[in-house]
């Protein structure tokens, strides 16, 4: 289970695009915050994905990743570019590939070779139509089809696949998903042949009575989502919010407890996030955790280019590191991670450090960004860079 969230510039505070999500996978699956710089390849070269290997392009941009150790894509990430994605599995009443491309791939694809939303849009469909999705996304060997939200600076789409088909919506002003189909009617853009498929499937009548999310789902989904749901809390933070999104916003949307957005479980938890300020025409500034949980770590900021920042190499790993922060972190906070909205006091402690330090991160980031003497664009890296150093240093602080 994952949360995807997205604010064009008319839902947020200052007009540019805020995006977030919470990765939610097995409790024990480290995730790792990892970086690949842009690469030129040779004709014929070919890339591994995590279960199939497909032919490489002339070039890949540079990415920063927040990654299943043991898997070639990711769950959520960024390039150079300013292209942000993230991806949830859905359930479908349309068979599964018992191999092909994972969502995590096509993720990570869309990002080294799209520079814009659409363009990476673009890309992912025409991989999905060449390739198919599948193949288990899970150690345990679950296989589901995929819901993504790609975004930029400027715009921002859903995409949902189901088996061989998808469709897609474009964000008007904010939206979210969570673990369900989610795009209703017709949506704004889908595959040739859908509705067609669907009448001759049974899912429904005719033309007119084509509703996506309703016609595929494998269970009957409600016509709205209550609040008490992650998928009408999530929905709901971001209507009642509009016009005052802020990045920091968008984490305590992720640190959400009621319904579960920060999940704490035996089985599943939120094992990884990240939050994406898209600054029109300017650097964009992306906020990773690198440990489990978001409630109980430190959102560390990034840019490009990432030399200086913290970071690990690409996956896939055969193990987890014990070395690892990630293994360290979950470590350290295993004996204050149950029961979230209970009140524990070694855990409000808690509490109050790390938020103390991550208010004073996004103090200096907002400082750097508000500057009002022009600064030329590396010296703003070599500012980020240091506060990122800085957030670092906190995190193993607090963790040792």
């Amino acid at each position: 289970m994952c949360d995807t969230l997205v604010a064009l510039g008319n839902s947020t505070k200052d007009g540019n695009v805020v995006f977030g999500k919470n990765s939610d996978r097995q409790q024990s699956e480290a995730q790792l915050i990892t970086y690949a710089p842009r690469k030129k390849y040779s004709l014929g070269e070919e890339v591994k994905c995590t279960h199939i290997v497909i032919p490489q392009v002339p070039e890949t941009a540079s990415i920063i990743l927040s990654q299943p150790y043991w898997m070639w894509g990711a769950e959520m990430g960024t390039n150079e570019y300013g292209v942000v994605i993230g991806n949830e599995a859905v359930a479908s009443k349309e068979p599964l590939n018992e191999n092909g491309l994972l969502g995590m791939d096509l993720i990570r694809l869309g990002l080294e070779r799209g520079k814009t939303a659409k363009a990476a849009l673009e890309i992912i469909i025409e991989l999905l139509e060449k390739y198919g999705q599948g193949g288990a996304h899970t150690l345990k060997g679950s296989n589901n089809s995929n819901s993504m939200i790609i975004a930029d600076e400027k715009e921002a789409y859903v995409l949902e696949a189901v088996g061989d088909w998808w469709i897609v919506e474009i964000v008007k002003n904010y939206r979210s998903i969570s673990n369900h189909i989610s795009i209703r009617g017709k949506g704004d853009i889908r595959k040739k042949g859908i509705i067609t498929h669907a009448i001759e499937k049974g899912y429904c009548k005719d033309d007119n009575d084509f509703d996506f999310k309703m016609n595929f789902s494998r269970v009957s989904l409600p016509d709205k989502w209550p609040l008490t749901s992650r998928d009408g809390c999530s929905l709901n933070q971001l209507s009642t919010n509009k016009g005052k999104i802020t990045p920091a916003l968008m984490m305590e949307f992720l640190r959400e407890h009621e319904v579960g957005i920060c999940m704490h479980g035996r089985a599943d938890r939120s094992v990884g996030s990240q939050v994406s300020h898209l600054r029109k025409g300017k650097k964009s500034i992306h906020w990773f955790t690198g440990n489990t949980i978001p409630c109980l770590g430190i959102f560390k900021p990034y840019t490009f280019p990432y030399e200086g920042k913290k970071f690990t190499k690409p996956g896939p790993y055969s193990e987890i590191n014990p070395d690892w922060f990630w293994t360290r972190h979950d470590k350290f906070v295993e004996k204050i991670a149950r029961r979230p909205k209970n009140d524990n006091s070694e855990r409000n402690i808690y509490y109050g450090k790390i938020r103390t330090v991550e208010n004073e991160i996004l103090r200096r980031t907002e400082e750097i960004i508000n500057t009002k003497n022009d600064i030329s664009e590396n010296e703003f890296n070599k500012l980020i860079r240091e506060v990122n150093n800085y957030a670092w240093d906190k995190s193993e602080e607090l963790v040792s």
